[in-house]
Parts: C-alpha cells; structure tokens; sequence
C-alpha cells in the first residue's frame, strides 16, 4: 500500500494486468453478484434526471425494477446502490445481438442522449474506492468473471491502473493520476 493525498492505493493496480475482455466474460459483472452497482449520493439525483432519457435502452424488466424500486436504492447500511431485476441483473442492463450485458446509461451516453457516461464505480471496475472519514481506500477487486480480462491484460501488457485511467482522472482528477504515474514508474524500477 502507498498513500496519495487523501488516498491509499493498493500496489495491486501497478502491479497486476486488466483489460476488459467483453466477448469472453459477456458483461458478467453487471449480472452477477449480490448488489446492484455502488453509487456516489451526487450520482443519486444524476440517475432520477436522466432515467427518462435512458429508459428507451432498457429492457421492459429493468424499466419495471426501476419504476418499482427508484432510479436506485439506499441499502440497510444507508449507502446507494442501481437497483436490480430479481435480485439479480442490474436494473440498466441491456443484451446485445450475442447476448453480452451492456449498459443502458453508457449506450444513452454514446448516442449523445445524456452526457453522464455511467457511475463513477463501473467505470473505475476492477478498481474499487472505499470512503472512510480521513482517506479513501483505493484497491483491485478480483473477480473470477475477470479471469479473462486479467489474461488479456497480461498479454498486452497493461496495468490495472492504465486500463482505468479515465475512471481514475474522473474520480481523482489529474493531478493525483499524474503522482499514481510516478508511483509506478519508481515501482517498476
């Protein structure tokens, strides 16, 4: 572990590989589990603004969940989190032609409906942040369902915190990614 400012980072996310390797895994991580996707309380208003911009991407059980449940839920821990269809799939979850899970914010965003491109913690995945009082935990999350990305990223040679580089700017901004970088070269040496 090292400190960045108000972070402490995991060596794992210099260290180990990742690429998101979609036609192996097929979006798994937004189908399986046993929560929806963790959520910032700013992100809590974002999802109730644009879900009517979102909610022709979505399948007619995730508009169900979520005209049910709320554009997401507070769990018993008073922390946000998307809903899910079941308690399974995420609520803003789609399929493809070949099945793999995408997500409806994303899809929205890309075809210039909304500018939010999707939840600061999807973004960031494998990454995960976890706010404490005085500092935030940065780690690497290892996840089966992943056993593919890692592989990928092992062959094309890309760290962890390369693959989320925008994620990580998005939630710590420029400055602090530019240290991580610095971190990692010294790491490397």
């Amino acid at each position: 572990m090292f400190q960045l400012g108000k972070t402490i980072v995991s060596e794992d996310i210099i260290e180990k590989d990742f690429v998101c390797n979609l036609s192996a895994c097929k979006g798994a991580c937004c189908i399986d589990g046993e929560a929806g996707a963790p959520l910032e309380q700013s992100e809590t208003q974002i999802l109730k603004e644009i879900y009517p911009k979102i909610k022709p991407f979505l399948r007619k059980e995730g508009i169900a969940a979520i005209e049910k449940q709320g554009a997401f839920i507070t769990t018993e821990f008073g922390e946000f989190e998307t809903p899910l269809i079941d308690g399974v799939d995420c609520a803003y979850v789609f399929f493809d032609r070949k099945g793999t899970a995408l997500c409806a914010i994303e899809e929205a965003h890309n075809q210039g409906e909304v500018t939010w491109k999707k939840p600061v913690s999807c973004h960031l995945y494998p990454v995960r942040v976890k706010d404490y009082s005085e500092f935030s935990a940065v780690n690497y999350h290892k996840w089966e369902i992943c056993d593919d990305a890692c592989t990928l990223g092992k062959e094309l040679q890309v760290p962890v915190y390369k693959f989320v580089k925008q994620a990580l700017i998005r939630k710590f901004g420029e400055d602090w990614y530019a240290e991580l970088e610095k971190v990692a070269e010294k790491h490397k040496s």
